[in-house]
């Protein structure tokens, strides 16, 4: 009788479990499958948005680029100190408008745009240095091409040059 119980049911028994294994993989291989599909969902929404802020990004650079500043913003009988006020209020308000961008970067991309913006501001008050404040801004403007001309690369073109780079990488 007991012999009988056991022929039934150690049969039963591996059924039951292999059903139960195979229906897990299944299941497990039908979750990757929905999590992939998600995944790439998202990229399709998510690569367009990044290339665009990266796309921002480099314009943004371009525009504080000392030289764009000046030709931007420089007037005939401007001033040393109306030049240099200017040209931090634009760069300041440049970066405020893309501050947002730093979503789809990253961490280091972004660490290098603030970075190209602070050297740049840092090289604007460097040239400032030792200017009279009432002069005439051609002064401060040959003062700033020439101190660009020194050095190898601005740093908006190196930012620029990093963001190129993570692209590159990226696709």
């Amino acid at each position: 009788m007991l012999t009988e119980i056991l022929k039934i049911t150690i049969p039963s028994l591996v059924v039951f479990f292999t059903a139960l294994f195979v229906l897990k993989t299944v299941l497990q291989k039908e979750n990757e499958n929905r999590r992939l599909q998600i995944v790439l969902q998202n990229q399709k929404i998510i690569t367009p948005l990044r290339l665009q802020a990266y796309e921002r990004i480099i314009l943004f650079l371009e525009r504080i680029s000392p030289n764009s500043v000046i030709m931007r913003l420089q007037t005939p009988n401007m001033t040393v100190q109306q030049l240099h006020k200017e040209m931090l209020v634009l760069i300041r308000s440049e970066f405020e408008h893309n501050l947002s961008q730093q979503l789809y970067l990253s961490v280091d991309a972004w660490e290098q745009i603030r970075n190209a913006k602070e050297k740049t501001v840092k090289l604007l008050n460097m040239c400032l240095d030792g200017m009279d404040q009432n002069e005439n801004a051609i002064k401060y403007s040959q003062v700033i091409f020439e101190k660009l001309i020194e050095i190898e690369k601005s740093p908006t073109q190196e930012a620029i040059d990093f963001i190129k780079n993570e692209i590159k990488q990226l696709y």
